[in-house]
């Protein structure tokens, strides 16, 4: 099947707006949420137009059925294994990966279940992740002949490095409690608190001056690959710009004065 007919026969992404917040949710349940072509580019341009719609000020990165991303189709890998198949395979994931970080809004992974290989890499690509006690998490593609290089990208930004390496060398799953230790995870929570922790972080978020939290994203990843001396330059002139904004003087103002924060404006 390709990406245009599977696209065409299923909603593979999904969104639910509430509050400022936008739920994008995985559908393929009985793949597992494997990431076929045809959701990477239904999950692309749903991230596209989730960054540019000002009403909302925070994402939250969902799995439908019993797993939140079980990585690429392997399957759909094996119909076509030409070199341009598979670099325009790996190429539109890596674009999905770099618009999750690039999208103004902050990118909470809802999770449960599994997150192997390319879903793992989900769960380390988004900015901040919860994850029930029962999850499981793993770069599994060494189990099948494929080391997970691209994984690889995002887990040595999230995890220290020994840990990625043996996560990526073995295969081996790791609990969420481990998750939690080797920072790849924020928090994790009873299956039956998981909604309630998600929606708890992302009105919160939700209820901060967008364009501030803008600017601050957009800032941390760039300044993370700079050195020190360079980063402050860029940390410095955020912060003048942000300092600029009406949003931040009003906030200011209203500090000084020891009074309730405005209503932010957006961004």
């Amino acid at each position: 099947m390709t990406a245009m007919t599977e696209a065409q026969t299923e909603q593979l992404v999904t969104r639910c707006d509430e509050n400022g917040v936008a739920t994008l949710t995985l559908n393929r349940p009985k793949k597992f949420n494997a990431l076929s072509m045809a959701v990477l580019e239904a999950l692309l341009e749903e991230l596209t137009r989730v960054g540019e719609d000002k009403s909302v000020r925070c994402v939250v990165l969902a799995g439908e059925g019993k797993a939140f991303c079980a990585g690429h189709d392997l399957k759909e890998m094996r119909e076509e294994t030409t070199r341009i198949a598979m670099q325009a395979l790996f190429g539109k994931c890596s674009e999905v990966m770099m618009k999750i970080t690039s999208i103004p809004q902050p990118v909470i992974a809802r999770i449960h279940g599994i997150a192997t290989a390319a879903g793992c890499q989900l769960v380390a690509t988004c900015d901040l992740a919860i994850a029930v006690e029962e999850a499981r998490f793993a770069t599994s593609g060494i189990n099948v002949g494929l080391f997970c290089s691209t994984p690889m990208v995002a887990l040595t930004r999230n995890m220290p490095t020994k840990q990625a390496f043996e996560m990526l060398v073995t295969g081996d799953f790791i609990d969420a409690q481990t998750a939690l230790q080797y920072g790849l995870i924020n928090k994790v929570v009873p299956a039956d608190q998981l909604d309630k922790a998600v929606a708890e972080m992302a009105n919160k978020i939700a209820s901060k001056p967008a364009i501030s939290i803008a600017f601050g994203k957009q800032l941390f990843y760039k300044q993370l690959e700079a050195a020190k001396e360079a980063a402050y330059d860029m940390a410095a002139d955020t912060m003048t710009c942000n300092m600029l904004t009406e949003d931040a003087q009003a906030g200011v103002d209203a500090f000084i004065a020891k009074q309730p924060m405005p209503e932010w404006k957006g961004r």
